[in-house]
């Protein structure tokens, strides 16, 4: 295994190549990755890689899936849509969750660690069993192929609806993840970053909720 503080050189490097990402936190003391201080990166060094099987990994391949599967969702329903409020909750969570994304990734590299498992996703959480991938829903709360499908058929208002109900129903699924990842991860910076997360997919619930409630919807409906 590689030493933890081995990451913080080749941090934004890696990190870019990886998502287009423009800054990320590599190491645990929380120094900026290109310019480390000194006892930062001495304590990050005592700090091991994960394992390919733990949760830091699990959750990084995961979320990092599940992530990109928001990003098609924002993209499709900007094209469906004049509704400004939308548009722009959509580009918030493309940009947010590619970059998150990105970081995901980036830290896989770091690591040297692979980015698909053999294993079902959510194993790291104990719940290896719970995705069935149904239609391409890999894991709790994503969209099926045919409503994605059905999400590019449609066009104003129902778009957005459509849209809100989906991407509630994937942050509800991702949120669940995310808090594993606060309860399992050893990665300081990965945990930072998945209650990062928890805080701001719960704040686009609450948005998400009250613009359903806006258009006559409710979010199962």
């Amino acid at each position: 295994m590689r030493p933890a503080g081995l990451v913080a050189a080749a941090a934004v490097t890696a990190l870019a190549a990886a998502g287009g990402i423009t800054y990320a936190v590599a190491e645990d003391g929380g120094a900026p990755a290109h310019a480390p201080a000194p006892a930062a990166a001495a304590s990050a060094s005592a700090v091991p890689v994960p394992a390919a099987d733990s949760a830091d990994a699990g959750f990084a391949r995961d979320m990092a899936v599940h992530h990109q599967q928001a990003v098609e969702m924002s993209y499709i329903v900007r094209d469906r849509t004049r509704d400004t409020e939308v548009r722009r909750l959509a580009y918030d969570i493309a940009q947010t969750q590619a970059n998150q994304r990105g970081m995901l990734l980036g830290w896989l590299d770091l690591w040297e660690l692979p980015k698909v498992s053999a294993e079902p996703p959510m194993t790291w959480m104990g719940m290896g069993d719970a995705a069935a991938g149904k239609d391409g829903a890999l894991m709790p709360g994503m969209a099926t192929n045919a409503q994605l499908k059905k999400l590019g058929r449609l066009s104003g208002r129902q778009a957005e609806i459509y849209y809100l109900q989906l991407m509630t129903a994937h942050h509800k699924g991702g949120l669940h993840m995310a808090q594993g990842c606060v309860a399992r991860c050893t990665v300081a910076a990965e945990k930072r970053l998945a209650q990062s997360m928890v805080d701001g997919q719960q704040s686009e619930l609450r948005l998400m909720a009250g613009m359903l409630k806006e258009r006559g919807a409710t979010p199962g409906s």
